[in-house]
């Protein structure tokens, strides 16, 4: 290390009564006669860390002239019909002369940072953050002629895969009121399903774009990890951190893509993309030829994505009817077994609980890129109040995270070394194949959880439902969510009424092999009517 003075301002606060409490909490001891160069060494770093903090921050910097932000408002009934808006405005590039998404309007999961606008992160647990940039996804689809037209409501603090947990209140399944339109990008895949928007950016750290499309019966991609810049956008645990593209179609997903991807020279995880201006040209999709348009591909189920627990059976036979239909497309379809897969939600969980913790207590560390400091300054440090506001999940993941720390203290590094295996066997199966499929979610949208809940009762709605889209976030392969058919709900409100709702089939494809996945999903999406079956 390099030290640069030993000498300490006037004032400075630094004792020797403050190394000895350093020292206890490390469970050490300093002997006495090191104690004052010590204190000093401490009271200069004291001193160069104030004026660090005194300097000001380096933020990137909005257009407010080019990208005005108008109408800046609350939503209030009947114009948020299923509880999804978080947040409205209007913004649109005033230099606009036309572009990719031109014409076509948008929102983004309140995550997803807007100067001016509230970030409400779907919950209480912190309260009146007002971001001072703009997330580059943000700058991207308003550069390409896409008009925001707010913010998507964000399951509490993203730590939801259903879509009871928010601040806000409930978000409704677009198809039946009562039931779960997913989380935790939940408005998000809303908005996209009932038309209120074109497309959405969605945040998915575990599932979050396709558990929402899957259950609202859209199209969601999670893409290759980094392929989308992450800058000023909240994340829960850096290396599970996506961001992507919700819409109603394949293509109009493919298009969305080309506007938002590519390395923006700030976010750390988009370094290894390329530049935009290198992106290829996803919407090619759209020329795929009609007859046999997959001939020579060459498919695989992986056969223990159809073990998972609380798997329904009815999953099972939807999803293998919507396999078989890629035969009659000219593709190969056979069987993969990769054992790891059964482990990935469990290494998943060894990052998201530990990693999810320490980044929210220690903040994020080892990282380049843009920190949103006002948003870091509410964790820190948690009290009481917002102990009593928080989620039963997000209070899992500080205690699961800090037992951890305590217990476990070599989990999140065995963890991440697991990371590596899981997306090494799925790179040895697509060595062979040129997607991967499994089903999205074992079983149909469930019921809300009561307001009264327990814990266990509200966490029991979403028991093994990302066990085959969290493995992938761990992998950082491409995943895309396609609506393949619908089921009668189990239980809840609609049984009675025969009430069906959407189920979902995850195409899977190489790093950065974004247009495979595409081809994919366009080719039997454009083949096959999946309301219908």
């Amino acid at each position: 290390m390099s030290v640069f003075s030993l000498d300490a301002s006037d004032g400075n606060p630094v004792t020797k009564e403050t190394v000895e409490q350093l020292c206890l909490k490390l469970g050490v001891t300093i002997e006495e006669k090191e104690k004052e160069d010590y204190r000093r060494l401490l009271a200069v770093f004291h001193d160069a860390s104030e004026q660090l903090m005194a300097m000001d921050d380096y933020v990137p910097k909005v257009d407010h002239d080019r990208f005005p932000r108008e109408n800046i408002h609350f939503p209030e009934q009947p114009g948020n019909s299923h509880g999804a808006w978080a947040w409205k405005c209007s913004i649109v590039d005033k230099q606009a002369k036309g572009g990719k998404l031109s014409g076509k309007t948008f929102a983004l999961k309140d995550n997803v940072a807007v100067k001016d606008v509230p970030m409400l992160l779907g919950t209480n647990f912190i309260k009146g953050y007002v971001p001072d940039c703009d997330a580059t996804v943000t700058t991207r689809i308003l550069e390409a002629g896409g008009h925001i037209l707010g913010k998507a409501v964000c399951e509490n603090l993203c730590h939801s895969a259903t879509s009871h947990s928010s601040g806000t209140g409930i978000v409704e399944n677009p198809f039946a009121k009562g039931y779960s339109a997913g989380g935790s990008s939940s408005g998000s895949g809303v908005l996209v399903a009932l038309g209120e928007v074109d497309g959405a950016v969605g945040a998915d750290q575990g599932g979050s774009i396709r558990v929402p499309a899957a259950n609202c019966g859209i199209v969601g991609l999670k893409p290759t990890f980094g392929l989308v810049p992450y800058t000023g956008s909240g994340s829960n645990e850096p290396t599970n951190d996506h961001l992507g593209p919700m819409t109603r179609t394949v293509l109009e997903n493919a298009v969305f893509l080309e506007a938002i991807a590519g390395n923006d020279n700030i976010d750390d995880r988009s370094f290894a993309a390329p530049h935009p201006s290198k992106i290829p040209k996803y919407s090619l999709v759209g020329t795929l030829p009609e007859e046999k348009p997959l001939k020579g591909k060459r498919f695989a189920v992986i056969i223990e994505s159809l073990s998972t627990p609380a798997l329904d059976q009815r999953v099972i036979k939807t999803f293998r009817t919507a396999v078989s239909k890629y035969i009659e497309l000219g593709a190969i379809v056979e069987e993969v077994s990769i054992p790891l897969h059964a482990k990935g939600a469990a290494i998943w969980t060894g990052i998201s609980k530990v990693g999810g913790f320490l980044a929210k207590t220690s903040g994020s560390f080892g990282r380049r890129g843009h920190q949103m400091l006002g948003l870091n300054g509410l964790f820190h440090e948690m009290g009481q109040e917002n102990w009593d506001e928080a989620y039963a999940s997000t209070k899992n993941i500080y205690l699961n995270g800090l037992y951890a720390v305590k217990q476990f203290p070599l989990l999140l590094a065995k963890a991440t070394n697991l990371s590596r295996q899981l997306r090494d066997a799925y790179d040895a199966a697509l060595e062979i194949y040129d997607i991967l499929l499994t089903p999205t979610l074992p079983y149909v949208a469930t019921s809300h959880a009561a307001s009264d809940a327990t814990p266990l009762e509200q966490i029991a709605k979403q028991i093994g439902l990302t066990a085959n889209t969290a493995p992938f976030n761990q992998s950082g392969h491409p995943v895309l969510a396609l609506p393949i058919g619908m089921l009668e709900v189990l239980e809840g409100p609609g049984v009675k009424d025969g009430v069906k709702l959407p189920i979902s089939m995850q195409v899977i494809g190489k790093w950065w092999d974004e247009m495979a996945v595409y081809e994919a999903s366009f080719a039997w999406e454009r083949a096959n009517n999946w309301r219908d079956m």
